[in-house]
């Protein structure tokens, strides 16, 4: 009973009021599988008012609404009619990776706020584009990467900036899917331009990224296959002749400050677990168990490895539990971070000048998968 009276308290403690004199009026460009997660949270705020929807395909925002019970949205058959017809405060970009940048981009040029569901982009280049066009608008504009919002992956972050393992030199991390191809518009590079990077990959990056302040890229020697996903004994016949992505990538990639990052990322392979991940300082280790499937958390209690007093010790890090938006949900505290970004005049929760970084990696491992050895980066600064 106690137990019940402290969690009751916690929760209401957590509790923030939200204004709701003026609410902020919402679009949904792309209203395919992510976009439901959106819907989901979105209705949940108070201060927010969802008014309009845009998908290619005929029928699809209709029915999407009728489905999740949102009256009165106005439907169109792209991006660009939508907000040229609706005055909008904000939209969720949930489109196709390839089109992530297009719609992006029209929407800050004409004065709406984004959230653009990740990977930012295909391409660097798309990146920069997706930068210049937030800073011309002086709009917010942040990546969908709701791990950030978790107490475990902020807990890792406050772990490597309190000093505890020393000069940081040598990063492991990755991991993926034993089967977890997502046979969707996620498989053809038409539409998805990068295959399990984009859709995992991005996660696993930021997580020890992140942590270490997203130093910048300068060299990488990239390797990348899709000998599952084009395998009819592992997909259908028909999926296996659409798949024209990677399932599988890995990269040894050189960072500012003499660190080394040795990443893997699978939709699929012949292992349970390509590894935990494993951050190397000067004073001290710190282990990241890995999850069966990505999932944006951690698989267990992490664990510091150090010496002490000339004997070698070990100490585990407990579970953080979640509390105040991220127990809502970490989707709810992503979009409520980006709400509260706006109402308050604030900066974008997960900025681009960290995700550059990101998205330059990703884009940096195909390319030198395709020529074959390592490449160097030539990467503007962003602030």
């Amino acid at each position: 009973m106690a137990d019940e009276v402290l969690s009751m308290f916690q929760q209401a403690a957590a509790e923030k009021e939200i204004d709701t004199s003026k609410k902020l009026k919402f679009g949904i460009i792309g209203t395919g599988w992510i976009a439901e997660s959106h819907i989901i949270e979105l209705k949940k705020m108070p201060d927010v008012e969802i008014v309009a929807g845009a998908d290619l395909i005929p029928g699809k925002a209709e029915k999407f609404f009728k489905t999740w019970g949102v009256e009165g949205a106005r439907c169109y058959p792209d991006h660009k009619s939508m907000i040229d017809n609706e005055e909008l405060d904000a939209v969720c970009v949930c489109t196709y990776n390839k089109t992530h940048k297009e719609c992006t981009v029209y929407a800050l040029e004409h004065g709406i706020h984004v959230l653009c569901e990740k990977p930012m982009s295909v391409t660097t280049e798309e990146a920069l584009e997706m930068i210049e066009a937030e800073k011309k608008s002086g709009k917010i504009l942040t990546i969908g990467f709701q791990p950030r919002m978790d107490a475990n992956m902020k807990k890792i972050k406050e772990i490597v900036e309190s000093g505890e393992l020393g000069k940081i030199y040598y990063i492991q991390t990755g991991g993926g899917r034993r089967r977890g191809i997502p046979c969707s518009t996620f498989i053809e590079e038409k539409t998805a331009g990068i295959g399990a990077m984009g859709d995992i990959g991005c996660y696993s990056l930021d997580m020890v990224l992140n942590a270490i302040g997203y130093p910048k890229p300068l060299t990488i020697s990239g390797y990348k296959s899709a000998y599952f996903g084009t395998n009819p004994k592992v997909l259908s016949e028909y999926d296996a002749n659409r798949f024209s992505v990677e399932d599988f990538a890995a990269a040894f990639v050189r960072l500012e400050g003499d660190i080394i990052l040795d990443f893997r990322i699978a939709w699929a392979m012949n292992i349970n677990t390509p590894g935990d991940t494993v951050i190397l300082g000067t004073e001290g280790g710190l282990r990241i168990p890995s999850t069966d499937c990505w999932n944006g958390t951690v698989g267990g209690p992490m664990t510091i490895y150090k010496q002490v007093a000339g004997s070698q010790v070990e100490f585990e890090i407990p579970l953080c539990r979640n509390e105040g938006d991220a127990a809502k949900g970490l989707f709810y505290a992503k979009l409520r971070s980006f709400i509260d970004a706006i109402n308050n005049g604030g900066t974008a929760p997960v900025p681009t000048s960290q995700i550059f970084y990101n998205q330059a990696i990703i884009d940096g491992i195909v390319k030198s998968a395709e020529c074959g050895h390592e490449i160097t980066l030539d990467l503007p600064d962003i602030k």
